[in-house]
């Protein structure tokens, strides 16, 4: 059992290991079937019982391996885990990214597991629940895939940029999203949504979009594809100066975030409601 602040590889690999348990468990239950087991936010944003079996599942691992940290997860909150110490670790769940993915048998859903030591995140991993598609990252030592470091996209114009998105779940909020969209697409190549953040995030650090934005992502959507992000060479702010957060997240390579940075002031992305 360990009981010191561990390393960044040392978290990265308790993390690794729950997270893949975490991900066969979702898997299984999709094909056995899923139902919605409650709603949160509106009657479209939806919680199914695999996300709260995962999520009880990976809560239950981290404290049999390191049983005096705290755990944040999306469905139970901090639960019973009690705060992290001043040194101590905190780990960062969503158990299924992309929930409403999930539940139509769309394979763009994942677990996403971060651990932050002393308000920082310092490891993370995300794994595709479909495909078995790993990203991972430590603090300083890049992000992967596969064995294949990551250094995000080469692209240098932001007019042939293929750039991911997401929308809320609020109407008001999805109306205003919408209209940034609107006044966005005829200046990139195409947007994409794909409706999992921390993939998104994990995309935009491999290149396979060329940048990602998002209003509204929680702790649990943003902690280990954020790193990854970060780890891979992207900017990954907010708007004018702010961290990413809920106001907005931008995650770009340096030569493409300043320009979709200003764009996306000039269009209010991180107002509305």
């Amino acid at each position: 059992m360990i009981t010191s602040t561990p390393t960044a590889r040392e978290l990265l690999t308790i993390a690794v290991d729950v997270a893949r348990e975490a991900a066969a468990t979702a898997y299984r239950m999709r094909v056995e079937g899923v139902s919605v087991a409650a709603t949160k936010s509106t009657v479209t944003d939806v919680v199914t019982a695999a996300d709260r079996a995962v999520e009880r599942q990976v809560v239950a691992a981290l404290r049999q391996r390191r049983p005096g940290d705290a755990v944040l997860g999306e469905e139970y909150g901090a639960g019973e885990t009690g705060p992290a110490g001043p040194d101590g670790v905190r780990w960062i769940l969503d158990p299924i990214d992309g929930t409403v993915n999930y539940l139509y048998g769309l394979p763009y859903c994942a677990v996403s597991l971060a651990a932050e030591v002393a308000g920082e995140v310092v490891a993370g991993v995300v794994r595709n629940v479909v495909t078995g598609e790993e990203w991972t990252a430590t603090l300083g030592g890049g992000a992967w895939r596969d064995g294949q470091r990551l250094h995000g996209s080469t692209a240098t114009d932001l007019g042939q940029a293929l750039v991911a998105t997401g929308f809320g779940y609020d109407a008001g909020r999805r109306a205003h999203q919408a209209r940034v969209v609107t006044e966005l697409i005829p200046h990139i190549r195409d947007i994409r949504r794909m409706g999992a953040a921390a993939l998104d995030l994990c995309l935009a650090a491999e290149g396979r979009v060329d940048a990602y934005y998002e209003k509204g992502l929680a702790d649990w959507d943003l902690a280990a594809g954020g790193l990854v992000a970060r780890e891979a060479g992207l900017l990954v702010t907010g708007l004018s100066g702010r961290p990413p957060g809920p106001d907005l997240v931008l995650a770009a390579p340096p030569v493409l975030h300043g320009p979709l940075h200003d764009r996306l002031v000039d269009l209010d992305a991180s107002g509305g409601p």
